[in-house]
């Protein structure tokens, strides 16, 4: 058993699938495939029942996994350690964030960490279901660090800052009758038909919980699950959405309406609180939170 095979059984365990767990390791299937097969053999268990359409992990599989991902860590602090004495940062990092999401420059980013850490392997996951998704990959291990949204408080199994935040405001159509008014109540808007993103997304919990607290019912008759397209439903005349301006500011024939009494859509950074930082996680912190 090796470092290696750990890795490959990690990646497919949080994929669920060899072909995407290849891709997330910029490496050929067959060896992702032979290294589960030889890391089985070594153990004497199967960790994947593979007898379904879709792969899932076995009761063993589940057992060992989180055993795994603390080896994996426990390897980076080790490189850490290792790393003090030259000042040079080597590993990598995986990180998640929100699919048409540009209140950070994340590419930018990303091209100054690789000039200032070329020795470290940067992997990027877009959220399959939303910010809920990321939380969930952050604390099973799947994720060093994720850039999502949050309504309400910060979950305690998180560490979270701030990066980021935009107005949520009212998206309508020109001529709709709010097109021209200065600001709005959640109250005036209980008979209108809205498009919104689905549940798990950051945005779509926001607007759940004010229209909760303010007691006021909505009819969400499309959903849609790129927050950068919502917007377009409505030009189209298909109902009313309540956005991060970002996400509304270039299409055309809306007007967006400042609406009281919703919280703004803020991006944090952020990272589990249960798993040791490497070195690479850091530098990459220090960097989003620098300001550059």
């Amino acid at each position: 058993m090796d470092l290696r095979q750990l890795e490959f059984f990690s990646a497919v365990a949080g994929e669920l699938n060899f072909t995407r767990a290849a891709e997330r390791l910029t490496i050929a299937q067959s060896a992702v495939s032979a290294g589960v097969r030889s890391l089985e053999g070594d153990l004497g268990v199967e960790l994947f029942d593979r007898s379904r359409r879709q792969i899932r992990l076995t009761s063993t599989g589940e057992l060992l996994l989180p055993k795994v991902r603390a080896a994996l860590d426990a390897v980076n602090e080790v490189r850490d350690v290792a790393q003090q004495s030259t000042q040079a940062i080597t590993g990598s990092i995986v990180i998640g964030l929100m699919t048409s999401v540009t209140l950070v420059n994340v590419p930018r980013l990303l091209g100054l960490y690789r000039t200032g850490h070329p020795g470290v392997g940067v992997r990027l996951r877009a959220a399959r279901r939303g910010s809920a998704d990321l939380v969930d990959e952050l604390s099973t291990g799947e994720l060093d660090l994720a850039f999502l949204a949050l309504s309400g408080s910060i979950p305690a199994t998180l560490s979270a800052v701030p990066i980021a935040s935009s107005p949520m405001v009212l998206v309508v159509p020109a001529r709709h009758p709010l097109a021209a008014s200065p600001g709005v109540d959640l109250a005036a808007l209980a008979g209108e038909e809205f498009i919104d993103l689905p549940p798990g997304y950051a945005s779509r919990q926001i607007v759940d919980d004010a229209f909760g607290a303010a007691g006021v019912d909505r009819r969400v008759m499309i959903e849609v699950s790129d927050i950068g397209t919502a917007a377009e439903y409505v030009s189209n005349g298909l109902g009313v959405a309540l956005l991060p301006e970002f996400a509304a500011h270039t299409a055309l024939n809306v007007r967006l309406v400042p609406v009281a009494h919703v919280p703004d859509f803020t991006v944090y950074l952020a990272a589990s609180r249960k798993r040791h930082a490497s070195a690479a996680v850091r530098a990459f912190v220090n960097l989003a939170l620098s300001g550059e």
